[in-house]
């Protein structure tokens, strides 16, 4: 590959760029569905090409190409500084990009078992199994079970003696019941890992064995059965609510995480829900959350789905802290906002859907911090309340401010305990008031890295692959349910 990136490095130079890298990225995705004890989907996909930016009277240019040969990588380095040259006729300032970043490195995600290598008879059967077990409950009428891998190779060379190598290795995983009451047609869902979409990490097929999804799945679909029968959850103005890991992964990726990405706080990100009310005189100074709430945007940490070891600028995973003691420190910035706000280097934050896209603002992984409770104690410390777990609906504003959620199944907390399930539970809040009434994280021990691989962003639509560590968390006087 060195031969291709050195030719296209050249011939940016030698037109006039002032900056140029390039991206050569090769893909391998393997799906495997079932759905009612047969195989509904067994697909393999690969995609190669190479991506190339350059800046030319202060202006970017990006074009892509799926030929690797020299002739079409002079067309390409040609393309974007014609585009270049284009977009700095309308400019309002020139792109600055601050300290070079020369890094010659390798980086390969750390596993065990290679999920490509083992039959697909192994990994069909055990989502088979799984599904045989979730429709022992009679009013499953509906059982899947998915798989994903993905293996991601990247090379990227700049015009600043950057080269590297990058090889990412994804598993994912999910299975789901759905039940019906066909008296009243009544529809609920459990799914296990994670709501909806699957739970995926940077590592190999023994991440699948760890999730024990045979072992779990008897009670995925009894507990859809039994929500069919649970009690409707009230409806109250202020209650305590306390949200299971996995749903506060999810309250952190909507209204922690977006928000902080400096493209939309700038303003040149306002598709696709875009902006941010995280605005520039903020940082520093705004109360984003109670003093319980720690956040950090962590790219290093073992298995994350936003792990790796360089972003697509170059600039090296790091942990950056975002909210510390519930005050907002920090944004999720590429090299050129760095400079826009003068915070100094990139926190390395910019990440491409493959070759054929640029590289915008991404999460890394979004991490609340664990405190110091355990996950049972919680519990017995609240005497009224309600308990939610899975994600089952979402909704928040543009800038992030406004939001409702809802999750597959609740639990109402009486005098210390769970007592009866609960369906249909929703809360609503306003983020620095809803993270203001936190006061209680559950430890590390309750502490898990979920998998988002299918965050959407930006126009033309790109999907990343973020991570989010989170324990349970206690919140006070929270609006549930509807109220007229």
């Amino acid at each position: 590959m060195k031969d291709l990136t050195a030719r296209a490095l050249n011939q940016a130079q030698v037109r006039g760029a002032a900056y140029a890298d390039i991206r050569i990225v090769s893909r391998m995705t393997q799906r495997l569905m079932v759905k009612n004890g047969l195989v509904e989907a067994l697909e393999q996909d690969e995609t190669q090409g190479f991506g190339v930016r350059v800046i030319i009277n202060g202006a970017w240019g990006f074009a892509s190409s799926s030929r690797l040969d020299h002739q079409e990588v002079e067309r390409v380095v040609v393309q974007a500084i014609a585009i270049a040259k284009a977009s700095a006729l309308a400019k309002s300032k020139d792109v600055r990009l601050g300290p070079a970043v020369s890094v010659n490195d390798s980086y390969h995600t750390p596993y065990r078992l290679d999920p490509f290598t083992l039959t697909m008879a192994d990994k069909i059967n055990l989502l088979l199994k799984a599904d045989e077990e979730m429709r022992r409950t009679k009013a499953v009428k509906v059982a899947r079970g998915e798989m994903v891998f993905v293996r991601e190779n990247k090379v990227f060379a700049s015009t600043e003696d950057s080269y590297i190598d990058q090889e990412i290795l994804e598993s994912g995983c999910n299975i789901s019941a759905l039940a019906t009451d066909m008296q009243t047609g009544e529809v609920q869902i459990r799914s296990y890992p994670n709501s909806g979409e699957r739970q995926q990490q940077t590592r190999g097929y023994e991440f699948i064995l760890e999730q024990r999804l045979e072992e779990n799945a008897a009670r995925v679909g009894e507990e859809a059965g039994a929500l069919l029968k649970a009690d409707q959850c009230p409806s109250y103005e202020a209650t305590t609510v306390i949200l299971d890991s996995s749903q506060v992964a999810l309250q952190v990726h909507e209204s922690c995480g977006h928000p902080v990405e400096l493209d939309r706080v700038l303003g040149s990100e306002a598709a696709f829900a875009g902006t941010s009310f995280l605005t520039p005189d903020k940082l520093g100074r705004f109360r984003y959350g109670s003093e319980f709430v720690n956040i950090t945007a962590d790219a290093t940490i073992p298995g994350g789905l936003g792990t790796f070891g360089f972003d697509d600028e170059g600039v090296g995973a790091q942990k950056t802290d975002l909210v510390k003691n519930g005050l907002f420190v920090g944004y999720l910035t590429s090299r050129e906002t760095a400079q826009q706000l003068d915070l100094g280097k990139s926190n390395g934050a910019m990440r491409a859907d493959g070759w054929s896209r640029t590289p915008i603002i991404r999460m890394t992984n979004i991490n609340l911090l664990p405190g110091t409770w355990e996950a049972e104690a919680l519990v017995a410390d609240t005497d009224d309340g309600i308990w939610m777990e899975t994600n089952r609906s979402w909704s928040i504003d543009d800038k992030r401010l406004n939001f409702q959620f809802g999750t597959e199944i609740a639990w109402e907390i009486k005098g210390g305990k769970k007592t009866r399930m609960l369906k249909n539970a929703t809360y609503t809040g306003i983020t620095p008031q809803f993270w203001g009434s936190c006061d209680a994280v559950g430890n590390e021990k309750s502490w898990v890295v979920w998998g988002t691989p299918n965050c959407g962003k930006g126009q033309p639509l790109q999907i990343a692959h973020t991570g989010h560590g989170a324990a349970p968390a206690r919140f006070r006087n929270v609006r549930v349910g509807v109220l007229g």
